[in-house]
């Protein structure tokens, strides 16, 4: 879900001293911006069409592009079964009072039938009846722990809470927006009588107000959601469950040698389906006391495209294939130690290691971590683009003609399958945008009526950082591609030189595809959103021809080798064609061996220099902060914990911020993925100690020109 708070747009005429504070730069006057191109919206966020390719058939609406967003909030006289004034006066009661609330059926008996209750209770399973419990207490325990969990539902106070909810949301918000094919889907998964497990990315603390409302409102139940039993207090807590909510038991967060925790686990397991999270509500209704004295606002919720979890775990299984560390892969190079990038995947898991994960299998746990990579990937797809993050790129790159680089950025967002959460007149939108932004830049007046708008110095550069970000997964590719192309050209060119002179360099696949893996691996798979049984080769040559495509790079024929457009003269290799599924692109250029020949050249296009620079600098902030890390090491005290060592590093980026002015990479999470990036490489290395882990300098890194190898290694990726 996310939140715009995109209030609703003037379209009054500006009187003729305003008419001229923006120039377009393009010749021709800039209407509207449309969350389109041609005829349909961009549809966005479908599953796994290689582990699930069933539920990527099937569960598709296939005239989902056609169908448009519709107001949950929106009740009417039309959405009862009653006509009257009177009904026009009580619509809402009405409406919450023809909510359709399920039964909840024989839950305790079919939780304490269940598979793991059940090896509890017989003994089979360590802390169970088998090792001096008695049964009859064990089945009491169960239905102690149950009780803790959850209640039946309420159906009275359900209807009022929806009544009392369709209110406030309406005092709160201009509409809710939720597009009907997306919800056509969800019906359609729902209709095999399955259970629907919801997980929500958390991009607003309204979720867990907005979901259960909107999937009651839709006609799918009570959504069933977990709280955290600490942050309430029981008299609340009596009432949540009423409603719907779920208390994980203390016991099930206990460590797995623990056999206090045993029964509470295998309870939780048979009875969180289907689950969600709720959190901070007081943290919401706080922030909501604050916006109901702002204008009114918008919001839209996304969902993603349902699939077989029963189908993921079949065919997830076979798409798994050697991996090796991050210090296995990258170490030996950045020390100078070989030039080879193996043949292999990166095997990086940073998935919270809890205690229901811990006590899965080996084989389980992988399949649960991959499965997360997945649901990121489709979450973050799904998620429209705001207005506020394409505004914040421009102005950190410093773009000049704001009226007319809004719209081409607008246009390359929707041209690559993204969706954008804003629509309306150019001129109106970017003030609007600016106005939402006014705590971070600065507007000046000029000569001639036009407007400067600068980002003003200081820690308000990290707040535009961080929107800035929300349109790195629409341009990845390309700027993986541009970091790896600037890393090729580190050696040979200076950064600061003329185009022209570095499109005369001859750049050849290979060497592309090699410092592409190099940046892929240095890179955290949660930023790259690599699905994990996507190749890293096949991701390889989707950047390049997204660079080909996009026009900065072309292709340049050498002496004595085939035209790459002649297709006429090739002859079949003496090896089959026939490759495995994976393997397959959009390319028949994968063979790295037939790739040796081929070279491209930068574009000497007009907007090809700044449209690269643009490019390399969406990673910036994350590469700087690699690199002032790799500063960091030989000044940093330790050993520390990995919180406290996380500290250190960032207020030694704020101090240099302070000095450099770069404020972009001062940023905690940036922060916490260097570290993270750098445990994996082997540059810290972690110890158990009563304190907890505890993190130290590799042997390796201890010495300052192993430390300057590393430094350099980043900085060749970074486009000044």
């Amino acid at each position: 879900m996310v939140t715009m708070l995109e209030a609703r747009l003037q379209t009054q005429q500006r009187n003729s001293q305003e008419t001229g504070l923006w120039s377009s730069g393009f010749g021709m006057k800039l209407e509207a911006v449309t969350p389109f191109l041609g005829k349909y919206r961009p549809f966005v966020g479908r599953c796994c069409q290689t582990c699930t390719p069933k539920s990527w058939e099937s569960l598709f609406h296939r005239s989902i592009m056609d169908l448009g967003f519709c107001n949950v909030i929106l009740v009417k006289e039309e959405n009862t079964r009653f006509r009257g004034w009177l009904v026009r006066r009580l619509c809402y009661f009405l409406w919450s009072l023809e909510q359709h609330i399920p039964p909840c059926q024989d839950a305790p008996q079919k939780i304490m039938e269940s598979t793991g209750v059940q090896n509890v209770i017989s003994g089979r399973a360590p802390g169970g009846a088998g090792e001096g419990q008695v049964p009859g207490l064990v089945k009491k325990e169960v239905q102690r722990i149950l009780g803790h969990i959850q209640a039946p539902l309420h159906p009275f106070l359900l209807r009022l809470f929806s009544w009392a909810l369709l209110r406030f949301l309406n005092c709160v918000f201009l509409n809710v927006q939720l597009h009907k094919g997306q919800m056509k889907m969800v019906h359609k998964a729902t209709q095999a009588g399955l259970p629907l497990v919801l997980l929500s990315t958390h991009k607003s603390l309204l979720d867990g107000i907005l979901m259960p409302f909107v999937l009651l409102s839709q006609g799918l139940g009570v959504l069933r959601v977990v709280w955290d039993p600490r942050a309430c207090s029981p008299t609340l807590r009596a009432l949540l469950k009423k409603l719907g909510g779920l208390f994980l038991p203390p016991e099930a967060n206990l460590t797995l040698d623990s056999s206090e925790g045993v029964l509470a686990r295998a309870v939780v397991h048979a009875s969180l389906v289907p689950l969600g999270l709720w959190t901070g509500a007081l943290a919401v209704l706080r922030s909501l006391w604050g916006w109901g004295r702002s204008p009114r606002v918008c919001v839209r919720v996304h969902l993603a495209q349902p699939f077989s979890l029963q189908e993921y775990t079949t065919n997830a299984r076979s798409c798994w294939g050697s991996r090796q560390t991050l210090e296995q892969l990258l170490q030996p190079i950045v020390l100078g130690q070989c030039n080879v990038v193996p043949d292999t995947e990166k095997e990086q898991e940073w998935t919270p290691a809890t205690g229901p994960l811990l006590a899965l299998k080996e084989e389980d746990q992988l399949l649960v971590r991959r499965l997360s990579r997945h649901v990121l990937n489709a979450s973050v797809t799904s998620s429209a683009v705001m207005s506020t993050a394409i505004m914040a790129a421009l102005l950190l790159f410093k773009h000049q003609k704001l009226l007319g680089e809004f719209s081409w950025l607008t246009e390359e967002t929707l041209l690559r399958g993204f969706d954008v959460g804003f629509s309306g007149q150019l001129r109106c939108l970017v003030q609007h945008t600016l106005s939402l932004l006014r705590a971070h830049v600065a507007l000046l007046r000029v000569h001639q009526g036009d407007l400067l708008v600068v980002p003003r110095p200081g820690p308000g550069l990290t707040r535009l950082a961080r929107l800035s970000a929300e349109l790195l997964p629409a341009f990845l590719s390309e700027a993986v591609g541009a970091c790896a192309v600037r890393g090729l050209l580190a050696g040979r060119v200076p950064s600061e030189g003329p185009w022209e002179l570095q499109g005369i360099e001859l750049l050849s696949q290979n060497e592309l595809y090699r410092q592409i893996l190099l940046l892929l691996h240095l890179l955290p798979q949660d930023l790259l959103l690599l699905q994990p049984c996507q190749s890293s080769y096949c991701y390889c040559q989707e950047v390049l021809d997204r660079l080909i495509q996009c026009g900065l790079l072309v292709a340049e024929e050498t002496p004595g080798s085939r035209a790459a457009c002649d297709t006429g003269r090739q002859r079949l290799s003496a090896k089959l064609l026939w490759k495995p599924s994976g393997d397959f692109t959009d390319s028949d250029s994968d063979d790295f061996e037939e790739a040796e020949g081929r070279y491209f050249r930068l574009s000497q296009q007009s907007r090809c220099p700044d449209f690269f620079l643009f490019l390399c600098r969406l990673l910036s902030p994350l590469l700087q902060a690699f690199a002032q890390a790799a500063t960091f090491l030989h000044q940093g005290q330790l050993p520390d914990t990995e919180s406290g060592y996380t500290e250190q590093l960032l207020q030694f980026l704020q101090a240099t911020a302070q000095e450099e002015g770069f404020f972009e990479c001062a940023d905690p999470n940036l922060a916490i993925s260097a570290v993270w990036t750098f445990r994996d490489l082997g540059v810290l290395q972690q110890t158990p100690s009563p304190a907890g882990p505890m993190l130290y300098l590799s042997p390796t890194f201890t010495s300052r020109e192993n430390q300057e190898k590393l430094e350099q290694f980043i900085r060749q990726f970074i486009c000044s």
